[in-house]
Formats: structure tokens, sequence, C-alpha cells
């Protein structure tokens, strides 16, 4: 009787900690309680060890992605992996066997905030897995340096420096690649690499290769504005909450994380900082750039006086390099045509939208596949153990337009 109790109890209180009100449009909702119970779990762990010196707290969190996902390069009867380099960044590359040749190439920036994940993981060595069987393509998933030993712009140089030897003509003639069916992509953390990549590439006369296509997966694009209808619907709906996303932004801007509750506030922001010009303010202006039934009932929340002086101290705020939705008109209408990924409930739902307006304004096909059901990070969950049917159907959607399209 008295086992009885205690299991009933404890079972109760697993209940109480596992169970989170979410949207009634949510896809799989207990299987996302399950997800944000266990990140939640590390997160807390790794804050508690960070606060005691024993770690710092994204050390803690890459030990248990390391021990939980990290696999081994494997070959299998479709596609032959390996652990290689692209342009001195470490890579791992999965080539299509036989089918066509010259194949489609596709390189490819993880999630994780700028701080987390590796191509090497489990759930993005599937999906890349997948994209080259799929595709009939050469797929190389980048390990670009992360924080907190890397910081704005490492990781970008890191991007940008695989990407151009990608193009190459050595990379492309080793791997039986056609340089006329390329692409760069990326999800969240990477797919802000991949725009800002796809940006600058676009934009280099001498570049004798360019980019076919560019695919952003619920990319993450602007750092001025917390408060846009995404942050305000989103901003207690996992797995990436509000507060997470800044810390993300202060570690891979390498700025102090007692700035939170200034970005937060958007103080960073303020109509008194004078390195935020209007030109960079109207980049961003969701009440222009997003359709009706995403602004809603919202409001701007636009401070007049902030903290003096914050966006100077930290110029990296306005550099499009870091945020490529603050890119001028001429430099967007260089890149290659699009296709933006985003969900419903995930804070940077807005970043993508913006962003696809933003290229469509200035002369890209833009493709724009938004799942009313989906949530921040559900592509990577399309496999088993964790498989969500919003999950799988982006992961479908992503690689039929690539075949399509590539």
């Amino acid at each position: 009787m008295r086992l009885r109790l205690a299991g009933a109890v404890l079972l109760s209180a697993a209940a109480y900690y596992v169970y989170l009100p979410l949207p009634s449009g949510v896809s799989e909702p207990w299987k996302l309680m399950l997800l944000d119970a266990l990140f939640r779990s590390v997160m807390r762990a790794s804050d508690v060890a960070h606060a005691l010196g024993l770690c710092h707290r994204i050390h803690l969190l890459k030990q248990v992605v390391s021990w939980v996902e990290v696999i081994e390069a494997r070959s299998c009867a479709a596609v032959h992996v390996t652990d290689s380099a692209l342009g001195g960044v470490p890579a791992r590359v999965f080539q299509a066997k036989g089918g066509e040749t010259p194949k489609r190439g596709v390189v490819y920036f993880h999630g994780g905030g700028w701080a987390l994940g590796s191509g090497r993981m489990r759930s993005y060595d599937l999906l890349c897995r997948k994209m080259a069987e799929d595709l009939d393509a050469v797929v190389m998933s980048v390990d670009y340096r992360l924080a907190p030993e890397a910081v704005f712009p490492e990781q970008y140089n890191d991007a940008l420096a695989a990407s151009r030897a990608f193009l190459s003509a050595q990379v492309l003639e080793r791997y039986g690649i056609d340089p006329e069916r390329l692409c760069v992509s990326g999800d969240s953390a990477g797919g802000n690499l991949a725009a800002a990549v796809a940006q600058e590439l676009g934009s280099d006369d001498s570049a004798r290769v360019k980019f076919k296509a560019q695919a952003l997966i619920y990319p993450v694009l602007q750092t001025l504005d917390f408060h846009t209808p995404s942050y305000q619907q989103n901003q207690d709906v996992p797995i990436l909450y509000r507060p997470v996303m800044a810390r993300f932004w202060l570690q891979y801007l390498g700025a102090d994380s007692s700035l939170e509750p200034l970005l937060l506030a958007n103080n960073h922001s303020s109509l008194d900082q004078p390195a935020i010009g209007d030109d960079a303010r109207s980049r961003l202006d969701w009440t222009a750039l997003l359709p009706g039934e995403r602004k809603r009932h919202f409001r701007p929340v636009v401070q007049e006086t902030g903290s003096p002086g914050l966006a100077g101290e930290l110029p990296a705020l306005t550099d499009v390099r870091a945020a490529p939705l603050l890119a001028e008109q001429g430099v967007l209408g260089r890149t290659p045509k699009a296709y933006v990924m985003t969900c419903e409930f995930d804070v940077l739902r807005d970043d993508g939208l913006m962003y696809a307006r933003r290229l469509q304004d200035a002369g890209v096909a833009v493709t724009s596949d938004h799942h009313e059901d989906g949530f921040h990070g559900c592509m990577v969950f399309a496999h088993l153990p964790m498989m969500s049917s919003v999950g799988r159907r982006s992961m479908d959607n992503y690689i039929r337009w690539l075949d399509q399209n590539l």
C-alpha cells in the first residue's frame, strides 16, 4: 500500500513537472511537453553548475548533447558518409551512391543558438543522409566554432570559409558536384548563417560559381525587437523561450549576460540610440511587413529612452552579418531564390516572415512554407524516438522544394 501511495505521489509530481499549458493548435502537445521537460531539466542543471563555478553552463549542455546525440560517421547502402574539412572547418560529408553525375550539392549549417549542436548529431546525420539519398546529392554539414569559446564574427567567418570552399572548383570536381545546382541552407542559428552567407556571396562579383538557392529553416535574423507579435505570442511556448533566445544572442555577440533584461525590454533599441537609424528600423518594421493575420491585436513596444550608448557599445546588433534582416534591398536582390520555413508557435516566426517579404520586395523568388501547428526545432524531430507529425511533414516539404528547385 505504501509503495502504491509513493508511486502515485511520484507520478503526480512527474506529471506536474511535465505538464505545460500549450496553445490548442500545436502539434502533438504531449510530445512537446516531454521534450520541454527534458530540456528544462538539463538547462537548470547547467545553470546550477554555472552558479557553483563548476563549469560554464554551455559546457555542460554540450557534454549532454555529445553523450546523447553525437554518432560516428557510418556509410550505408545508399549514402557514403565521411568526416572531413571544408575550408579548414570540420564537416560531415554525405555522398549519394550511384545515380547521376555530376550531382546536386547542399552546404548545411546546424542550429543551436551558435553555441550548441553539431553536424555529427544523430538528428542532423539522419536529416542530411535523407537529403543526400532523396536528392541524389552531396550534402556537407558544417561544424562551425561555437560559443562561448567563439563569438561573432567567428561563427560567420567559419560559415563563409566553408561556403567559399564548397563553391571552389577543387571541391566541386573532387565530389562530382554540378556547379549550376548548389544550395546554402540551415536551421535556426544555422539559418542565420546561411542567410548571411547568401548575402555576402551574392554580392561578390569576383565569385565564378554562385548558389542557385537558399533554404532557411525557422531562421533567427534580427536582435533589435524582442516584441514582434511572435515573440509576444510565443514567449512561453517551448522549446525556444523568449529569454533563452536573448541569452543565445548575448553569448553569440560576446556580451555580458546581465544585459538580458535590457534586450527583453527593447531598451537596446530605444529611440535615443544614435547607432540605430531610421533605415535600420524600417527594415524590421513588422507593422508594415507582416500580414494582418500575424499582427492580430499585438502592439509595437518601442522605448523612447533606454540604455544610452548600448547599441554603440555592441555594434554587432546592427551588423548585417549577424542580423541579415537589416540588409539593404540591393543586397537582398542579389541573393538566390529562397525557401523560408516558419512555424506558428515559434518566437522566430516573424523574423522569417519579414525576411521572406523583404526578399520578395527585392525581386527574389520566394517560397514561404508556414506550418500552422509547428514549433521551433520541429524538423529535427522527424525520426524516432521523438518523431512528430509536423517534424516529418516539414522535412518532407523542405526536401521536396529542394528537389523541385535545385
